[in-house]
């Protein structure tokens, strides 16, 4: 059974940094892309940012280019998003998720779509006041 779980959401202020965490179990995490993505209240969910297996690829939605890192670890089954400079339109549920293995790994993840996305974690909050 594939868990995804999230964690480090919070309530920032702008122009401060968070540094989200995933682990996931039950699937073979190096074998597969995985991203973040983000829903805000009345809108539809986004991706944010993605990364092929091997962490060679990425992908960054051009509203967080410059301010957000992803990264993998591929021996702890780890990924994490580095968030810097938030802003209030960065304020969502935030979530976590891994390919469902179909396609290459580099495509996926740079496509970064949803519907590539199998495995979703119950999303971590981040909240930031103006």
């Amino acid at each position: 059974q594939v868990q995804v779980v999230e964690s480090g959401g919070g309530l920032v202020q702008a122009g401060e940094s968070l540094r989200l965490s995933c682990t996931a179990s039950g699937l073979a995490f190096d074998n597969v892309a995985m991203g973040w993505f983000r829903q805000a209240p009345g809108k539809e969910r986004e991706a944010v940012s993605c990364v092929s297996e091997s962490g060679a690829t990425t992908y960054y939605a051009d509203s967080v280019k410059g301010r957000f890192t992803i990264s993998r670890d591929n021996a702890k089954n780890t990924l994490s998003l580095q968030t810097t400079s938030l802003k209030p339109e960065d304020t969502a549920m935030y979530y976590c998720a891994a390919a469902g293995g179909g396609g290459l790994s580099a495509s996926v993840a740079r496509r970064c779509a949803i519907v590539d996305f199998d495995y979703w974690g119950q999303g971590t909050q981040v909240t930031v006041s103006s």
